[in-house]
């Protein structure tokens, strides 16, 4: 059984930082695409950044400059990390990867970014 989890969210000010970590755990034998998603209240989930299995990366016009994802294959871990925060970055984030051909979802992890 795959499992992901997410560790690094928390409470920061405007204009701090966080890194999200998610690792999986498990059987895994091929990782594909990684990713982060987020879902503020009464808003659908979103995408925020991509990392493919050759390194390519994509971000969310709302991450482009502030965020960076990078992954650690070797440790089925990926990774955002987040500066320059804003109020609206307030959101549930959830870790995304395809593994053996399937998509797995972490749990979420809640990052509020207030005064």
């Amino acid at each position: 059984q795959v499992q992901l989890v997410e560790s690094g969210g928390g409470l920061v000010q405007p204009g701090g930082s966080l890194r999200l970590s998610c690792a999986a755990s498990g059987s895994i034998f091929r990782i594909n695409t990684m990713g982060w998603y987020r879902q503020a209240p009464g808003k659908q989930r979103e995408l925020v950044a991509l990392v493919s299995s050759g390194g390519s990366t994509r971000y969310a016009d709302s991450a482009k400059g502030r965020f960076t994802i990078s992954r650690a294959n070797a440790k089925s871990t990926v990774y955002l990390q987040m500066s320059s925060l804003k109020p609206e970055d307030t959101a549930v984030y959830y870790c995304n990867m395809v593994l053996n051909g399937n998509d797995y979802w972490g749990q979420g992890t809640q990052v509020t970014v207030s005064s």
